[in-house]
């Protein structure tokens, strides 16, 4: 079976243009994550490598189909020069790895938390994991493997994240769209709620 790692960086490469810088974090027991950044005027994306290595096993089955399940990498874009977004590298790659630590299938409409800050002074500390498809294309593998979807990353408030748990994502994305909220804004305040 092919490595899909260098097909998913090609990917990103052709979508994104070349990064401007990567770093690597492996944790006990998992794959290295990489993730690069890359620039594109004042805004600048994140994107994790390593993620789509293996596919997400559904936590139930007994066994971990090597070949069949869903792959993906994960896309942040934010605002530069705001914030100290550039050490979003680690919580990023803790989220990377919540497929093979935590054996969750990360999708579209899920929230990602990582328990502090994304970044020194973020008023996030959890993700809305969007729909895929926009910023980057699938990446179709060959059969039996599933493409590799590159999923974005919404940061959410504490208050957002509580709000998306009662009325579902689809809902808290319609008040951002209504409210005309920056969501690649690193510093922006929650979004009105009541």
């Amino acid at each position: 079976m092919a490595d899909v790692l260098p097909l998913v960086e090609a990917r990103l490469r052709t979508a994104l243009g070349e990064p401007d810088a990567r770093a690597a974090v492996t944790f006990l027991g998992t794959d290295r994550i990489e993730v690069l950044r890359f620039q594109e005027g004042d805004i600048v994306r994140y994107a994790t490598l390593g993620m789509s290595a293996q596919p997400m096993a559904d936590p139930t089955a007994m066994l971990a189909d090597p070949e069949r399940g869903s792959r993906a990498e994960l896309v942040l874009s934010v605002r530069g020069g705001r914030a100290e977004t550039g050490k979003v590298l680690r919580p990023l790659a803790v989220l990377a790895a919540s497929p093979q630590v935590e054996g969750v299938v990360v999708a579209p409409g899920a929230s990602l938390d990582v328990g502090e800050p994304l970044w020194p002074g973020a008023p996030f500390s959890s993700v809305l994991v969007a729909e895929p498809g926009g910023l980057v294309e699938d990446l179709e593998l060959d059969a039996p493997l599933d493409p590799v979807r590159f999923l974005p990353l919404l940061p959410m408030t504490p208050n957002e994240a509580a709000w998306k748990r009662v009325h579902g994502a689809q809902a808290l994305q319609e008040r951002w769209l209504t409210h005309g909220t920056d969501l690649r804004d690193p510093s922006r305040r929650s979004v009105p709620l009541d």
